[in-house]
């Protein structure tokens, strides 16, 4: 207990100079439309290496910044990075696509979250539309009225939002409805499962109909397989990421595989 104390305070004092010692690093995950195979975005995605710890996993740092409150800051570095990427893309001429970065519930709550958002918009010049926030079901439901007043304002500013790892919270049908969203991702506890699991396939089938009904996007993440691929194609699944078109990949590698990227073509082309 006393070890893992220490290699938490440890842990907590790297991070806090993380940011000044441009330790982070964002790599980026190509998200997919089905229909037609194009790359229509990314999600980015924090790494972080530390000369002491090596490359720690976020798994291990994420929970840490978050309980510490050291997410806001480093989400706010994220935010400011992942826009100014995506406008360098777009300034070198490449076909404009989205980014897409997670929100914290620590960052979602803090008083300057909205202007966190709009500096980095300002700084880069990217344009709102091209900007994703993905928000969870629990950060969302734990004070509604509070994040449908944000989310409000995040909508008013022209950035998109989504719902992450859905089906693993607990939001009422009757409040889904009246968020301001354009896109459900499945989580990939579900995706994983549907080529064995009969629960799974079917709660990936009603999520799916369930976007359906309400007009929005889904997206599964975590696809690994073409077997997986073809259940959510054959559902309408619209969107797709995961390890069966790339894992996430640093700025050169992700231009590298975007210039070459021809793994996947839809069901109907196969």
């Amino acid at each position: 207990m006393n070890t893992r104390a220490l290699e938490r305070i440890n842990i907590v004092e790297a991070l806090r100079h993380a940011v000044a010692r441009n330790e982070f690093r964002l790599h980026f995950q190509p998200l997919v439309t089905l229909n037609s195979g194009t790359v229509f975005g990314v999600e980015a995605l924090l790494r972080w290496t530390n000369p002491t710890h090596g490359t720690v996993s976020p798994v291990h740092f994420i929970p840490v910044a978050e309980e510490t409150g050291l997410i806001v800051p480093i989400g706010e570095w994220v935010l400011e990075k992942a826009c100014e990427q995506n406008a360098k893309w777009q300034a070198s001429g490449r076909s404009p696509i989205k980014v897409s970065v997670n929100v914290s519930a620590r960052q979602f709550v803090d008083a300057g979250f909205i202007g966190s958002i709009q500096r980095a918009l300002d700084r880069s010049g990217l344009m709102p539309g091209y900007l994703e926030l993905e928000l969870t079901e629990s950060m969302i439901m734990h004070d509604l009225p509070s994040a449908m007043s944000k989310m409000k304002q995040l909508n008013d500013l022209g950035v998109n939002l989504s719902i992450d790892d859905f089906g693993t919270g607990y939001s009422s049908l009757s409040a889904l409805k009246r968020f301001p969203i354009g896109r459900l991702k499945i989580d990939r506890t579900f995706v994983q499962g549907v080529s064995s699991d009969e629960d799974d396939r079917a709660i990936a089938a009603a999520v799916i109909s369930l976007a359906q009904k309400l007009q929005l996007r889904v997206l599964a993440e975590g696809v690994e397989t073409r077997e997986q691929l073809d259940f959510l194609i054959s559902n309408g699944c619209d969107e797709a990421q995961g390890y069966y078109f790339s894992e996430a990949l640093p700025e050169d590698e992700f231009q590298a595989w975007s210039a070459h990227y021809a793994t996947f073509r839809p069901a109907s082309e196969s």
